[in-house]
């Protein structure tokens, strides 16, 4: 069942998103070369936990962090631990909170350093394809019309979407109906309506879009090892256009 939310329902997910940006903002500054993503890690927990809300990720499934934390080829669920963070890297930090009932789930990615010019247009499109989609969240619009977006942007500019996994609705719970793929055809899916939330998160591979799970039965890699990019916001459409609810100026 696709939850529909009324104002105040949308004011306290701001508060949500609010938390999950500043959280992902600090991590990122604590980026460079000798940082492990065990340290990110602490620092996003440290941050939601003084704001009074839970981090949504951990514990879920078993999921042993507060952040996904996934380097290089790494495209989401990297689980933070001992790895050093090294110049060059482009690190993806995938973050939700829980805060009065309601959850805010945002991702980004972040380059370590100096980075190829290469890795940068991937992080670039990555961004740009989240906006040329939600340009789509429209109420009477379609699923189908936000993956439609980000997949021929993507595709425009020589890379692929993953397809495997999808964006969703998101709100008292942190994954919830419906599916938002990156990918698909105008006029097609879900129908949107005003008061849905949520979080469209394109996942872009500089290769292949196929991709693999790994033996920790969480880190998902790209299938030829290419660079893999991130990112995602929680929205809320609206009959004045989407609400971007992570979103921290």
């Amino acid at each position: 069942m696709i939850s529909v939310k009324n104002s105040d329902q949308i004011k306290l997910m701001k508060e949500a998103g609010r938390i999950t940006g500043e959280s992902i903002l600090l991590a990122a500054e604590a980026i460079r070369p000798g940082v492990t993503t065990k340290q990110l890690d602490t620092i996003i927990r440290r941050h939601i936990e003084s704001q009074g809300a839970k981090p949504s990720f951990l514990g879920y499934g078993g999921f042993p962090g507060s952040a996904c934390i996934s380097i290089n080829d790494q495209v989401i669920h990297g689980i933070p631990g001992p790895r050093v963070i090294d110049e060059g890297d482009i690190v993806k930090i995938d973050v939700g909170a829980f805060y009065k009932g309601f959850h805010g789930d945002s991702a980004n990615t972040f380059p370590c350093g100096r980075i190829s010019a290469e890795a940068q247009r991937l992080i670039d499109v990555t961004r740009e394809s989240f906006w040329k989609g939600i340009a789509e969240a429209k109420p009477g619009n379609r699923v189908g019309d936000i993956g439609h977006a980000v997949q021929s942007y993507v595709e425009e500019n020589g890379f692929s979407v993953v397809r495997r996994y999808v964006g969703h609705g998101v709100g008292e719970e942190l994954h919830m109906e419906p599916d938002v793929p990156n990918f698909g055809t105008k006029g097609r899916g879900v129908r949107l309506y005003a008061g849905m939330t949520i979080a469209v998160e394109p996942m872009v591979n500089i290769g292949g879009p196929d991709v693999r799970e790994l033996r920790d039965k969480w880190t998902v890699v790209t299938e030829d090892g290419t660079l893999s990019a991130h990112y995602e916001h929680s929205i809320a459409i609206t009959n004045d256009g989407p609400i971007v609810l992570t979103k921290v100026d």
